[in-house]
């Protein structure tokens, strides 16, 4: 839709170029085509800050007269209107004439009904995604409401591709069994690479896969790598390992449990070929010297112990995760100082456990046997599971490593 009044049909082209078209008055139009615009009336005065000798001979001509003296030009359009409509050079007025000089205008308002039609067009793929699968509404609101797709597309066209290429994606999903992620953008996408970090489209697709399958919020590589493993897309799948001992249900596994042997399993292995096998109960630690010394100790008699050797790694979590959902029941015990606590918290927030001799009383005792304990450091953390822990450990501060409570964890671990 064109704005109104704005006829180019009756012109003197010519004589108009001359008056209106002149560089001197580009500001002038400009000004004019803008109120067109805004749909806003062509009366009252416009100025200019700190015209050229240019733009004020060019509205002498215009006007007939000199204009105003002063710093600033001011033009009424008014007169403008009137010169144009009495001289011939534009019956039908000033509208007329901005159009014939610079093209037929549209309303500001109609251009962002369009766009505004636009986008609520490209967003189709998401929604008949969501009506489809009823679980993913909340996550699909969100995304429409929370301007990630207006950020990742620089426009309705691109916005309604790249929604539809995630849709794509996220109806192949959960991957079962696990593929890498590169396999999988190929032969879903057409693109290895389609997924890649950092891309428009995995930004997307990695969102919905958390809304799929429960995924906590968080950030960093690992993160986003468990995300992606827990739909089945295995990111750097052998790289992620985790360190156990005592477990079965693989034929690997079941070699290195009757050899008494520590076992690597990657996240590859573990979404693939899972243990078969769930005991009751499994023991989590957090430094490899634990295992290492349980699995001389005990040999082939170990019972199942897992060893997170740090931070929580895909391959770990993923372990325990199906652990857990086989109803196992999850032991843990880490070092007692911030960084542990801090792992421990981690780990609970992706899966539940229970303290293995890991709460204010064991760390009481713990330290009172400890006289060359070194001293805690660092910045203070809330234990979840036992909150009276933190205020412990800032009043003894004493740092208890698992290696110092040794014995008791293998006191334990005795079959």
């Amino acid at each position: 839709m064109s704005a109104p009044d704005a006829p180019a049909g009756r012109v003197d082209r010519d004589r108009l170029t001359r008056l209106l078209g002149a560089p001197g008055c580009a500001w002038l139009v400009d000004r004019i085509r803008r109120r067109m615009e805004r749909a806003e009336p062509l009366t009252g005065p416009v100025t200019l800050a700190a015209p050229t000798d240019g733009e004020r001979a060019a509205a002498e001509r215009l006007l007939g007269r000199a204009p105003s003296g002063g710093r600033s030009l001011s033009i009424r359009l008014d007169a403008v209107d009137t010169v144009l409509r009495r001289s011939g050079v534009s019956p039908d007025g000033l509208a007329a004439a901005v159009v014939a000089l610079t093209g037929p205008v549209t309303l500001l308002s109609d251009v962002r009904r369009r766009e505004a039609d636009a986008w609520h067009d490209a967003y189709t793929p998401l929604t008949e995604f969501c009506s489809e699968r009823p679980e993913l509404a909340d996550w699909g609101e969100h995304i429409r409401v929370s301007g990630l797709v207006r950020r990742l597309a620089r426009d309705p066209g691109s916005a309604r591709a790249l929604l539809a290429s995630a849709v794509t994606a996220l109806r192949s999903l959960p991957a079962d069994p696990a593929v890498s992620l590169p396999v999988f953008a190929a032969r879903t996408l057409g693109d290895a690479h389609a997924l890649d970090d950092g891309t428009p489209l995995a930004t997307l697709v990695h969102s919905g896969v958390r809304a799929l399958t429960g995924f906590p919020d968080g950030t960093g590589a690992e993160w986003r790598r468990e995300a992606w493993a827990c739909a089945g897309l295995l990111k750097d799948a052998l790289s992620s390992t985790v360190l156990t001992v005592g477990l079965r249900g693989t034929p690997a596994l079941d070699w290195a449990t009757d050899s008494g042997e520590p076992a690597v399993l990657t996240l590859r292995q573990l979404t693939r070929t899972p243990p078969r096998a769930t005991p009751p109960v499994v023991r989590v630690c957090e430094n490899p010297t634990v295992l290492a010394t349980a699995a001389d100790t005990y040999g082939p008699h170990c019972p199942p112990l897992v060893c997170l050797q740090g931070q929580p790694s895909a391959a770990a979590l993923t372990l325990l995760r199906h652990l857990h959902s086989h109803r196992a029941k999850l032991l843990y015990h880490g070092d007692f100082d911030w960084g542990g606590i801090r792992i421990a918290a981690a780990l609970l927030r992706r899966v539940p456990w229970h303290p293995w001799r890991y709460t204010t009383a064991d760390y009481r005792a713990a330290a009172g046997r400890s006289p060359l304990a070194p001293s805690l450091t660092g910045t203070p953390a809330t234990a979840p599971w036992d909150p009276d822990l933190r205020a412990a450990l800032s009043e003894l501060r004493v740092r208890v490593e698992e290696e110092t409570v040794l014995d008791d964890l293998l006191t334990d671990l005795a079959p």
